[in-house]
C-alpha cells in the first residue's frame, strides 16, 4: 500500500493532489457541533499544503438522495476548515460542476478547495457500475494522484472511495494507516484480559460484531439500546424499552453459547417518557415498570463493568450505554468511559456515538489510546470483512 509519506518524498510542489475525507461532522442548523472528524484529517492537508501541494478535498455529509439539500451543505465545514487550518478555503457549491472547475482550476502551490457534498451527486452511491464510474473519472480530473483519509467511508463502496482510487495513482493517508494499525493490533493478538464494550440501539447492527469478538474475549459487556432484547431473552419484562422481538432467540442462543462471558446490566435508569424532564426511577433489570422505558444502565452496573475494565489490558468499546445526550440518562456512558481512561494498557474507542460522548461529555481524549473517526468501518473491520476503500488503496 502506497503511504502519505511516500507521496511527500517523492514531491508534491505545484502537483494537484485529490484527498478523500470524512468530514461528516454533527449539525445543529449551520453550527458544528462536534469537529472531529475535521481535526482527525488535518495533519494529512497541513502536510501537503506545507509541501506545496494545490490540495481539492471531497467528502459526504449526512444522507442527502442524489441532489442539493440545503441542509446538508458542507459550508459550514469549509468555515471551520480554514480556521483550523489557518487559512483560506475555497468552496465549491458543486462538485464538479462549472463552480468546482474553476476553483480547482485557479489553485495555486500550497492552496486548499473543498468540493460541495458528494452525495448531491447519484454517482457518488449508486449501485449502477457504469454511473458510479462516471461520476469517479469526472472527481478524478480534479487530482494527479489521489489521497484517501476518510476512514470513516472505506466500508462503502463509493466512486470516491473506489472508484477514484482506481483511475489515478494512489496513496493511503495517515489517518486511515493509523486506524488500520490499531484495528490490526486488535484482530491479532492483543494483550489480555481482553474486554469488549458494546453499547447503542439495537442488537440486529452488532450481531455480527457479537459473533465475530466473543469467541476471541475474555468478557463482554453489553449496555445501551440493545440490552434489553437480552434482557427480554432472560424471560424478563422491559416496559417500553426498545426492543427487537425478532433477535430474542438469537440473543438467548448467544447468551448460551457464550454463558460467562457476556454481562449484563443488572440495574436499570427507567423513564416514564423519553424526556430530560421525565419521571426517573433506579430499578433491578428485571423490574422496569409497565409503561417505562430504559434510558441507561443503573450504578450497580456501572460499578460491575468498571470493575471488569479496571483488570482489562486490552478494551475496545463500541456505542453508549444510554441517552447521553440528555442529562439524566448520561451516567451509564460516563462512568464507563471513565474508568477505560484508567486502563493501564491498549483502549479503543470504536468511532461513531462513542467519540461523540467522549468529546460532549468532556471527556479527556487523551485518556485513550484511539479513539476511532469510523463506527461502521471499525465494526466491519473487526468482523472480518473486506474494506472496498481498503482493497482499493491495496491495489
Amino acid at each position: 500500500m502506497n503511504t502519505l509519506d511516500a507521496l511527500l518524498s517523492e514531491g508534491v510542489s505545484g502537483r494537484r493532489v485529490l484527498v478523500r475525507a470524512d468530514l461528516n461532522v454533527p449539525l445543529d442548523g449551520d453550527r458544528i457541533t462536534d469537529d472531529g472528524r475535521i481535526r482527525a484529517v488535518l495533519p494529512t492537508l497541513s502536510a501537503l499544503l506545507g509541501a506545496g501541494a494545490r490540495v481539492t478535498v471531497m467528502s459526504h455529509l449526512g444522507r442527502p438522495k442524489g441532489a442539493p439539500e440545503p441542509k446538508y451543505s458542507l459550508a459550514p465545514v469549509a468555515r471551520r476548515l480554514g480556521e483550523l487550518i489557518g487559512g483560506e478555503v475555497a468552496f465549491a457549491d458543486d462538485t464538479v460542476g462549472p463552480s468546482a472547475k474553476g476553483i480547482v482550476a485557479g489553485l495555486a502551490d500550497g492552496q486548499l478547495a473543498l468540493l460541495e457534498n458528494l452525495r448531491f451527486n447519484p454517482g457518488e452511491t449508486s449501485k449502477d457500475e457504469a454511473e458510479r464510474t462516471a461520476f469517479a473519472r469526472e472527481l478524478a480530473a480534479f487530482g494527479e494522484v489521489y489521497v484517501d483519509d476518510a476512514f470513516g467511508a472505506v466500508h462503502r463502496k463509493h466512486a470516491s472511495v473506489y472508484d477514484v482510487a482506481k483511475l489515478l495513482r494512489h496513496y493511503a493517508g495517515g489517518l486511515v494507516l493509523r486506524e488500520l494499525e490499531v484495528l490490526g493490533k486488535l484482530t491479532g493478538e492483543p494483550q489480555r484480559p481482553y474486554v469488549v464494550v458494546l453499547g447503542g440501539s439495537k442488537v440486529s447492527d452488532k450481531l455480527a460484531v457479537i459473533e465475530a469478538l466473543a469467541p476471541k474475549v475474555d468478557e463482554l459487556l453489553i449496555g445501551g439500546g440493545m440490552c434489553f432484547t437480552f434482557l427480554k431473552a432472560l424471560g424478563y419484562e422491559v416496559g417500553k424499552s426498545l426492543l427487537e422481538d425478532d433477535m430474542v432467540q438469537t440473543c438467548r442462543d448467544l447468551l448460551e453459547r457464550f454463558a460467562g462471558k457476556i454481562k449484563l446490566p443488572t440495574d436499570i435508569v427507567a423513564a416514564d417518557r423519553f424526556a430530560a424532564d421525565a419521571q426517573v426511577r433506579t430499578v433491578e433489570d428485571s423490574a422496569i415498570p409497565d409503561g417505562w422505558l430504559g434510558l441507561d444502565i443503573g450504578p450497580d452496573s456501572v460499578t460491575a463493568f468498571a470493575e471488569a475494565i479496571a483488570g482489562a489490558r486490552t478494551v475496545f468499546w463500541n456505542g453508549p450505554m444510554g441517552v447521553f445526550e440528555l442529562a439524566p440518562f448520561a451516567a451509564g456512558t460516563r462512568g464507563v468511559a471513565e474508568a477505560i481512561t484508567k486502563v493501564d494498557g491498549f483502549t479503543v474507542v470504536g468511532g461513531g456515538d462513542s467519540a461523540a460522548a467522549v468529546r460532549s461529555l468532556g471527556l479527556p481524549e487523551d485518556g485513550f489510546t484511539h479513539i476511532s473517526t469510523g463506527g461502521g468501518a471499525s465494526l466491519e473491520y473487526l468482523e472480518g470483512k473486506s474494506l472496498p476503500g481498503v482493497a482499493a488503496l491495496e491495489g
